[in-house]
């Protein structure tokens, strides 16, 4: 199984609605929510990733 190195988004928020992102993994970008760390993951291609972040 991929071991994914989770860090927690910068825009994350102060009231507790967090996600964390790991891109450690070559041409993939996992998602998930900081409050359940064993709950489901996201996986995404790095340019999937990289549209998304870069919309407006």
């Amino acid at each position: 199984m991929t071991q994914f190195e989770f860090v927690k988004a910068s825009y994350s928020a102060s009231s507790g609605e967090c996600v964390e992102v790991a891109t450690n993994v070559a041409g993939m970008v996992a998602v998930r929510d900081s409050k359940q760390g064993d709950g489901p993951v996201i996986r995404v291609t790095d340019t999937a990733w990289a549209a998304f972040a870069g919309a407006q």
